[in-house]
């Protein structure tokens, strides 16, 4: 089983390559639809690995449409469709590559925040509570543990910084200085809501919604969901009846390769690298799972 790492689609403008999609432009015109492709490519501490994950890229652009289907009286899209038997005659010489794992998407004029939910204290959220007693600017109760339940999911929006393309934590008022009242005020009621009804189902599941991400754009002058939503990749699934809080939980998501790669000393310097392959098996293995337990579908 093989992992696609990089695609070439012939002479349409590849707009970006990164840490796991491949973005075309499926015409020259200035607001010509986008060519999402999904590789199997998996990234750590900001670092694009030397292996791929068979079938990763599937997983994640299948999850995304569960959740935008799922979510579409809450917000719109910008998917206009995934299947390829529907893409344009240009691209059907690649549809054995493109199946499964791209998205045809509307152009969006996207606003320069990351917007976080979170409704458990884990990952960069706890690092700032241990530093300052709370995360983005948001006071929390003392006393609170690695892992454990907030008292209601919180808005913690992040930025990109321009060295090094880490997110980084900023505050409510940043967010209004960079969009305005009116528009950071409509991008958190959208994240929290999203974040509630998502993390309702998934616990419907046996799955806990832990903390998780979300880009929007404007389409048409409306707010709407871009890129991918509420995969393994954008956010923190955790097993449900494996939730112990006071130390870290049990994943869905990349925290295995994560721990790896720290237990065997690497410095988080290019070049990264490579897998075992018992550690991407059961990567995929957790991806799968995710998306099995998610969907009720089977890949």
């Amino acid at each position: 089983m093989s992992a696609l790492l990089q695609t070439e689609l012939g002479s349409l403008a590849l707009l970006a390559r990164g840490k796991v999609r491949d973005i075309y432009a499926l015409s020259e015109q200035p607001e010509s639809d986008l060519v999402f492709v999904a590789t199997d490519r998996i990234s750590a501490f900001d670092h694009v690995l030397g292996s791929g994950i068979p079938d990763k890229g599937k997983i994640l652009t299948q999850l995304s449409l569960f959740w935008f289907d799922f979510l579409k009286d809450l917000a719109p899209n910008h998917l206009v469709t995934a299947e390829v038997r529907e893409f344009p005659a240009g691209l059907q010489p690649y549809a054995e590559q493109l199946e499964g794992r791209t998205m045809i998407v509307r152009r969006a004029r996207m606003f320069p925040v990351e917007c976080v939910a979170r409704g458990y204290l884990s990952g960069s959220g706890w690092k700032d509570y241990r530093t300052t007693g709370a995360v983005c600017g948001i006071a929390l109760p003392s006393g609170l543990r690695e892992s454990d339940k907030l008292p209601e999911p919180i808005f913690t929006p992040a930025a990109k910084v321009n060295t090094g393309g880490h997110d980084e934590n900023i505050s409510f008022t940043r967010v209004v200085e960079t969009v305005g009242q009116e528009t950071a005020d409509r991008l958190r009621e959208l994240t929290l809501a999203i974040y509630e009804k998502a993390s309702e189902y998934a616990a419907s599941r046996g799955v806990i919604l832990a903390d998780t991400k979300f880009e929007f754009g404007l389409i048409d002058g409306r707010i709407a969901l871009a890129d991918e939503v509420l995969t393994p990749d954008s956010s923190r699934y955790w097993p449900a009846d494996q939730y112990r809080p006071g130390g870290p939980t049990p994943s869905f998501d990349k925290q295995y390769v994560r721990d790896y790669l720290e237990s065997i000393g690497w410095n988080k310097r290019a070049p990264a690298p490579a897998l075992p392959a018992e550690v991407v098996a059961r990567t995929r293995d957790k991806y799968l799972q995710a998306y099995e337990l998610l969907t009720r579908h089977r890949m």
